[in-house]
């Protein structure tokens, strides 16, 4: 009998993952063999030196990409061979994204933001739904600015909007790339704080793909990556602790 993903406490999950780009002698080899899953109620943090797979591991996971082989679940749900639009459909109900530069619309406000997931899906947001988007602006200290556009905000307060877009569709997951990026350090941290506490007291499952150790700090776990290989399965680690980590990645490419 197979094994679901909901019976491994999973929210996400790939099993002989590979991904290729190019043919011939210029075939690059992004993912090689990658067998991991996306734990649920985790922050799970990806990290691993340039060009080391994280971001297109991320990208297959959320349905960005398409695997080469192997097997990618969301849920208990196989999406490896799902068609474009049964993929936007899906990425549009069950994945939250939070990205290093926002991707908010300009010309919209910010209750405009929250409300973008559900009118993308053709409808407008519940009874339930709008009590949730209104707890979250209350959450996030966005009260006083739902009237606003993207550029009359600060940094934090977009990157604020944009994690609040992706918790209220109460997705399956949230992938989060490099989502401090942009911020300065002790914006940063609020940021981290409140993906935190999406964890921690909403039960959220977060994968955030980082090359900062010290947002790696926040997650209950880390993967490192390098060639394309999972090299090393961490739980909490100190800043520190991940930089050597890395460091010796880096320097030598092999396991951690």
């Amino acid at each position: 009998m197979d094994i679901r993903t909901s019976d491994m406490d999973l929210a996400a999950r790939v099993a002989h993952l590979s991904k290729h780009y190019g043919d011939g002698p210029h075939r690059v080899t992004a993912l090689d063999d990658v067998s991991i899953g996306i734990r649920r109620g985790q922050f799970t943090a990806i990290m691993g030196p340039s060009g080391s797979g994280k971001s297109t591991l991320m990208h297959v996971m959320a349905g960005l990409d398409s695997a080469s082989s192997g097997q990618v679940w969301l849920g208990d749900d196989e999406i490896t061979h799902l068609g474009d639009a049964a993929l936007t459909r899906l990425r549009r109900r069950r994945i939250g994204f939070v990205f290093q530069s926002f991707n908010l619309v300009p010309t919209l406000d910010v209750m405009g933001n929250l409300r973008l997931p559900f009118e993308l899906d053709g409808r407008g947001p519940s009874a339930q739904e709008r009590e949730r988007i209104a707890a979250l602006v209350e959450r996030l200290g966005l009260e006083g600015r739902t009237s606003h556009r993207p550029h009359e905000l600060s940094g934090g307060q977009q990157q604020r909007v944009a994690i609040a877009r992706a918790l209220a569709t109460r997705p399956d997951v949230i992938f989060a790339d490099e989502p401090t990026g942009a911020l300065d350090s002790r914006t940063g941290r609020e940021v981290l704080g409140l993906l935190r506490s999406a964890v921690v007291e909403g039960g959220q499952s977060i994968a955030m793909v980082t090359h900062d150790p010290v947002a790696a700090s926040h997650a209950d776990r880390i993967l490192f990556l390098a060639d394309g290989r999972i090299v090393s399965d961490r739980g909490p680690m100190r800043p520190e602790q991940i930089s050597e980590t890395m460091l010796g990645l880096e320097a030598q490419g092999v396991a951690a």
